[in-house]
This record gives structure tokens, C-alpha cells and sequence, in this order.
């Protein structure tokens, strides 16, 4: 084959480090757009990001010219210098060292599009804790939990 042929969905999840509270309303959707101005210079397409007060969610159609590891590096430091650049945080920001990330069948998008949008809802009785302990179960990840919590 003379091209190489790719279609990578992938939902991402990860956390403010020791999961603070820190994404406050003030700077939500200005992190959003800044993330999606990140994914889209790499010549992937976000399809939605969203999240809750210590945690972001990202579906994306990952370009075929960049490993995960090498774009989760990208896109964290990049976000996190921009916060703090920005002066959004009281203190420091930092993400976790860590993320989870799921590949998605096309025919599951518009679930996760649904439930990205509705994080503050979700999370009015779920805890992120909860909410990565169930994906990884879901997608049979293994983990040792003494290391998911940094």
C-alpha cells in the first residue's frame, strides 16, 4: 500500500495533579479551546473536550504521525505553561504525571461526545476516582491502584 491508512479515536482522561479542584469556571472553556488549538496542530481532530473542576476528557481522531506518549507530553506541558503563563491558578499547575486512553469503535462517538458534555452533571455523584477506576475495568486495563493517584 502506497499510503499509510489510519483512523485512531481516542478518549483521554486525565487530572490536575493530586486531583485539586482547580479548574474553575473562570478559565474552563478558555483550557478547552487552548487544548483543541494543541490537538489540531498536530494534525489531529478534536471531536470534544470537556471535563469537571479536576479532570479534563478529550475525544480525538489521533494523526497518524504521532504516538500517544509523545502527543500526551505535547499537550500537557504545553496547557500547563499556558495556565501558568496565564496566571489562572492561585498557585503552580501542574497535571498529573499520568492519563488514561481508550481507543473508541466510530459507531460509540456520539456516546462519548454526550458523555463528555455532560461531566457537571456526572460528576455531581461520581468521583473522578470512580469514574477511571470504571473505564479501566471497562476496557480491562490492569493497574495497581497504589500508583493511579499521584
Amino acid at each position: 500500500m502506497a499510503h499509510s491508512l489510519v483512523k485512531n479515536y481516542i478518549h483521554i482522561v486525565f487530572s490536575t495533579k493530586k486531583r485539586e479542584n482547580i479548574i474553575t469556571e473562570d478559565f474552563d472553556y478558555k483550557l478547552y479551546n487552548y487544548l483543541s488549538k494543541i490537538i489540531n496542530s498536530t494534525d489531529s481532530t478534536v471531536l470534544k473536550i470537556g471535563g469537571y473542576t479536576d479532570h479534563i476528557h478529550i475525544l480525538c481522531e489521533l494523526s497518524k504521525n504521532y504516538a500517544l506518549s509523545n502527543f500526551m507530553q505535547l499537550l500537557k506541558g504545553a496547557s500547563s505553561k499556558w495556565v501558568n503563563d496565564n496566571k489562572f491558578t492561585s498557585s503552580n499547575f501542574h497535571w498529573q504525571s499520568g492519563y488514561g486512553a481508550f481507543s473508541i469503535r466510530p459507531q460509540d462517538i456520539d456516546i462519548i461526545i454526550n458523555y463528555i458534555d455532560n461531566q457537571k452533571i456526572h460528576h455531581t455523584t461520581v468521583s473522578y476516582q470512580n469514574e477511571l477506576l470504571t473505564f479501566l475495568r471497562k476496557y480491562n486495563v490492569k493497574y495497581n491502584e497504589k500508583y493511579l493517584w499521584d
